[in-house]
């Protein structure tokens, strides 16, 4: 089977505190050759930046996910900058967005730093990861008028229609795909998968959350994901391997990385 890599895992969270270095270390054994572990705040990023430094085939994003605007200041922010643009094994800006199904952040300081982090990435020349969540018109205007096209990356966890889908294409986005596209109540994202082109796929977990089916509710990790090329592959109507593949390639081009 052709390699996965998973481009978008949390293995920082504390779900991974008893056995995190066991779970890294035998995701060769199920196909993952590569991992980008995706910071969802200062702590978050920090954290994610020491598992990348760690392992060789780890690779991680700094940003600060709507929600926990709180954790920046103006030392954190230095940090992050600094971070992001010194570390080899940095690869992308995220996750940043916006989120309306939480009012952890009013929507005027979710916008705020999701144009900060936007214009960070595109001074540095690293793609967004993208989170977005009951929030697709802000989220797509917002993109526009920061010309998100010229910057690249990819919207995670995608959740809209197929419609809003043709919007993100059109800015030349990748689709991060995982455990949700299996599960029976997502018609949405089925549709949007079978619309969305391959060439336009990611494999992503976003663990420990979202197990795919027939694992719903447990721990999430990057050894599932062959149950989502699968799914995929099923509602494409193609091989597999294609998916894997394809996913494969799409990753390293996401993340700017060599194939290797």
């Amino acid at each position: 089977m052709f390699p996965i890599f998973d481009t978008h895992a949390h293995y920082d969270d504390e779900a991974f505190d008893p056995d995190r270095e066991e779970v890294l270390a035998g995701l060769a054994g199920h196909g993952v050759a590569k991992v980008c572990d995706i910071g969802a705040g200062i702590v978050s990023s920090k954290a994610a930046l020491e598992l990348a430094r760690k392992h060789d085939r780890v690779y991680c994003s700094l940003g600060v996910i709507p929600g926990k605007c709180s954790e920046i200041n103006e030392e954190s922010w230095d940090w992050l900058c600094n971070a992001a643009e010194t570390e080899e094994k940095c690869v992308a800006i995220g996750e940043i967005g916006l989120d309306y199904h939480w009012d952890d952040d009013p929507a005027d300081v979710q916008k705020h730093w999701f144009v900060r982090q936007m214009q960070l990435a595109d001074k540095l020349g690293k793609p967004i990861v993208v989170h977005s969540r009951d929030a697709a018109k802000d989220t797509i205007d917002i993109m526009r008028a920061n010309k998100a096209s010229e910057i690249g990356g990819v919207i995670h966890c995608y959740s809209y229609t197929k419609e809003s889908a043709r919007e993100f294409l059109d800015m030349g986005f990748y689709f991060g795909i995982g455990g949700v596209v299996t599960f029976k109540n997502a018609k949405k994202l089925v549709e949007a998968v079978r619309y969305i082109p391959l060439s336009a796929i990611v494999l992503e977990t976003d663990c420990p959350y979202l197990a795919p089916t027939p694992h719903r509710g447990e721990r999430n990790y990057s050894g599932y994901l062959p149950l989502v090329a699968e799914e995929i592959a099923r509602i494409k109507q193609i091989p597999f391997e294609k998916v894997v593949e394809t996913a494969w390639y799409n990753a390293h081009s996401l993340y700017k990385i060599d194939v290797v």
